[in-house]
């Protein structure tokens, strides 16, 4: 029952094209990278699991259809249009790109072959959920590249638009490059590493910060993290270290993390505990992080929150979702700036360039990976989707053959991306006849 999650133009105009009686006629609509955020030189493809789950489950409920007979837009709808929505069920075709794929601008994601009312209503969704999971997962991979190898957490729940969508950026921080995440909703539902370490509450809960760690490693013994920092860092560390073993570490989340983390580092090495790990956090991003780096920090490991849950620097993703093809037919959008390219295209990825193409099309392609797989046919998943550890490797290994200009956090020359002969053959035709 999530047929509502859209907006409502998407319903008005089906209304239209099943007043039109075109309603049944199949289209092609396909999700696309407009253009790349600042100082962004890819992007790192999430969010298909959230697609197909939608696209399987579309439907609306009876009080759905009741309350759009309400409204005034549908006053001229025929009661056929709502019998019609009460039985609509996805049964097109879902092409995408794998979780965890790098992509560039003009290339597309996916797209969705179709009955036009069943293509045309999920555009809200799909570039909602395709673009949000998208940023956070790129953002991650940055965060990762400036760690240089060191662990990075996602922290970000508390501070993210929403708790729904902090569960889902937990998973797309994970595919681009953290270890894993504090929220354990994610945990569950994606399978993936969960972490956590205490709150200053925990410290202020009891009389001293000596009983407090004390419980604390009672409880959790080599799993123990302290945070250190709720009064004094050095002190702090200094208690932890007299407890010793089992521990994993201890946290620092305020201060001057680079020179903190060179006193504390000392005072655990001088209590025998050259293993015991630090960790810092702190509204740290990929800045802040390959600063500390570079200074030759001892920090093992990062937890970031809402830089990296809100992907704060670039918070929206210029993702469109255009129709490109109709009944047999090539479409495309020909205003200044805004300009789409007809037909479904496929994405080939060669070593050093992408080739993108009509899906049809033959050209050449030796040594290139064709990126866009069939995912939904006719209304059915075709297999499992790949889990979230197989995405994560997917973008380590393909950000790892990038060039490293483009690994880079400021902005590089756009990589080669190339289009078909039959990609510009096509525009002209698909102008409207007069």
């Amino acid at each position: 029952m999530n047929g509502l999650l859209t907006d409502l133009y998407e319903l008005t105009m089906s209304a239209g094209y099943f007043e039109a009686g075109i309603s049944n006629q199949v289209a092609t609509f396909e999700l696309s990278i407009r253009r790349l955020p600042d100082r962004r030189n890819f992007v790192v493809a999430a969010g298909l699991p959230q697609v197909v789950e939608y696209l399987l489950g579309f439907r609306f409920a009876s009080e759905e259809i009741d309350y759009l007979r309400s409204l005034p837009q549908f006053a001229r709808a025929s009661a056929s249009f709502f019998e019609r929505l009460h039985d609509l069920r996805f049964a097109g075709d879902l092409f995408a790109v794998p979780e965890g794929t790098p992509l560039f601008a003009g290339e597309p994601v996916l797209n969705v072959r179709a009955p036009i009312i069943e293509a045309q209503i999920p555009e809200t969704y799909l570039l909602a959920t395709i673009g949000f999971q998208t940023l956070i997962a790129t953002k991650a991979a940055r965060v990762a590249q400036a760690a240089g190898g060191r662990a990075v957490v996602e922290f970000g729940t508390r501070r993210a638009h929403t708790p729904e969508a902090g569960v889902l950026a937990g998973r797309a921080a994970y595919i681009g490059g953290c270890i894993g995440t504090s929220n354990t909703l994610t945990g569950f539902r994606a399978g993936i590493p969960v972490y956590g370490t205490a709150a200053h509450s925990w410290v202020l809960a009891f009389p001293s910060e000596l009983e407090a760690q004390r419980r604390l490693q009672e409880l959790l013994g080599p799993n123990t993290v302290y945070l250190i920092d709720t009064y004094d860092t050095v002190e702090g560390a200094r208690i932890a270290a007299s407890l010793g073993r089992p521990l994993w570490g201890v946290r620092l989340d305020s201060g001057d993390l680079i020179e903190f983390s060179r006193a504390v580092r000392r005072i655990l090495d001088d209590a025998g505990l050259p293993d015991a790990k630090i960790m810092a956090s702190g509204d740290l991003n990929e800045y802040k992080i390959r600063e500390i780096v570079a200074a030759g920090a001892p920090i093992d490991a990062f937890g970031v929150g809402a830089e990296l849950a809100t992907s704060a620097d670039a918070p929206a993703l210029g993702v469109i979702y255009k129709l490109v093809e109709i009944d047999g037919r090539y479409t495309a959008k020909l205003s200044p700036g805004k300009v789409t390219l007809p037909g479904a295209k496929q994405i080939y990825r060669f070593p050093d360039h992408d080739l993108v193409a009509l899906a049809q099309e033959n050209v050449p392609t030796p040594g290139a990976e064709p990126l866009l797989r069939p995912v939904i046919f006719h209304g059915r998943l075709l297999e499992p989707l790949p889990d979230a550890k197989t995405a994560r490797a997917r973008c380590a290994g393909s950000l790892e053959r990038l060039p490293e200009a483009h690994r880079s956090l400021e902005s590089a020359a756009p990589y080669p991306v190339e289009y078909s002969p039959g990609i510009g053959a096509l525009i002209e035709s698909a102008r409207p006849h007069a």
